[in-house]
């Protein structure tokens, strides 16, 4: 896709930099003339804010890393050491902590606003695969840099999650004695949980360089799912329209993450990681980090552990293969109706899931009388059946049943209050005209 103007060099040093490497003017026309529809909505400013997330989780990862002694006699007491003695090392560990909280709550809110607009349709399948990509690269790192701090909950949570790579056939049990380096997890795994935390933020990095340059060059997406037809009348440079946006958009998100730094940095974790890792004392309840709770919840509700498993993984994975599931022609959720629903009740799915994963698998959710007729695995059995039926069943159907609200002919009508009546079938049409 076009920019509105090419980058021109005026100095001397500019223009012999340009014809040697280009780099600034690949920098004007990726964020400052780049093209941007003009009807998009706050929820297109997270990937912005998800970017400069990752960039300050590096950051600080790189600082706590030069303190901390990936060791098992030593982990705890370092973690104590950053927070006591490194100079504002307990601001640089509460900011990389809540961070990664924070981060999670933005990306799924960027893939709650891909998914109800749609954003994973043609042309920009391998734009979403690659987001899951990235997505599948955040956990794994989560995961091993909550077993870091070596409490109780890092331990507990390394034994139960590495032990779920046994079910595999055959090769299970070497799997996991791969990830253990040996028998037990014990200080040769804490060493490649550390190596492989520090090394994938990098991979992420990478991959989101990928996710840009896929979305440079097919176009973002926009709140009527309507291809870009006129770049004068249907977008906007990048900046400073876009980039004032994204900035106020940053600027609230980081209060709502300094409030939790400064005036709630535990609320988030688990009390039990404050108590030393003791292979000899489990813990009452072994719960993961609130964003994995929903795959938890999944991973419970399966009896058979290598079917669990399969189901977990499936729950990620699933995403990926969206833009062929949704059959409809029309990208975005404001013009089908039904799809609204279906879309809210799947969120709602999703969250009861993160809480049937936060409970006692035999806490009661419906009893009458003195018996329970009810129990969280069998609530979470319910969820996971609609939260598979909704990818496999509903959207393949809801294409070739629904009838959707006519579109705007333009992104440009659908702002100055246009009007309609463009088929359903040119939504998808990937037509870019300057």
């Amino acid at each position: 896709m076009q920019g509105h103007s090419t980058y021109v060099p005026t100095s001397k040093a500019a223009k012999w930099l340009e014809s040697r490497i280009p780099i600034i003017g690949l920098f004007h026309s990726s964020f400052i003339a780049y093209p941007t529809p003009k009807n998009l909505n706050y929820f297109w400013t997270f990937g912005g804010i998800l970017t400069v997330m990752l960039v300050s989780q590096i950051l600080t990862g790189v600082v706590l890393a030069m303190h901390y002694t990936p060791h098992v006699d030593f982990a705890f007491a370092s973690v104590e050491h950053i927070m006591r003695d490194v100079n504002f090392g307990w601001l640089i560990r509460y900011l990389h902590m809540n961070g990664a909280h924070m981060f999670f709550f933005a990306v799924y809110l960027h893939i709650f606003r891909g998914m109800y607009y749609g954003s994973y349709k043609a042309p920009r399948e391998v734009l979403w695969i690659l987001g899951v990509v990235i997505f599948l690269l955040m956990m794994a790192t989560a995961f091993m840099g909550y077993v870091l701090p070596w409490g109780q909950m890092s331990l507990w949570g390394a034994v139960v999650i590495t032990n779920l790579f046994s079910a595999i056939p055959i090769v299970g049990e070497t799997v996991v004695t791969w990830l253990w380096g040996g028998y037990s997890v014990a200080n040769p795994t804490l060493n490649r949980f550390f190596s492989l935390h520090f090394l994938l933020p990098f991979m992420i990095f990478g991959v989101v360089i990928l996710h840009v340059w896929a979305l440079h060059v097919v176009g973002q997406n926009n709140p009527t799912g309507v291809e870009v037809r006129n770049l004068k009348k249907d977008t906007v440079p990048f900046t400073p329209y876009a980039t004032i946006k994204d900035g106020f958009a940053l600027c609230c998100f980081f209060i709502f993450l300094l409030f939790f730094v400064f005036y709630q940095p535990n609320q988030l974790g688990h009390p039990d990681n404050y108590i030393m890792a003791d292979p000899l004392k489990t813990p009452a309840h072994i719960v993961p980090e609130w964003y994995f709770l929903p795959f938890y919840a999944i991973l419970r509700s399966i009896p058979d552990k290598l079917g669990g498993v399969i189901a977990m993984g499936s729950a990620v994975l699933i995403l990926a293969f969206l833009p062929w599931l949704d059959t409809s022609k029309v990208r975005s959720g404001s013009y089908r109706p039904a799809f609204r629903i279906f879309f809210w009740v799947f969120v709602a799915v999703t969250v009861l899931l993160g809480w049937v994963g936060s409970q006692d698998t035999a806490a009661p959710v419906l009893k009458f009388g003195d018996n329970t007729v009810l129990t969280m695995v069998g609530f979470g059995q319910i969820l996971t059946i609609y939260y598979f039926a909704h990818f496999l069943i509903i959207l393949p159907l809801l294409g070739l049943f629904e009838k959707p609200l006519a579109l705007p002919s333009s992104i440009a009508d659908s702002v100055l209050g246009g009007g309609h009546g463009l088929p359903a079938g040119a939504a998808a049409s990937p037509e870019t005209k300057g």
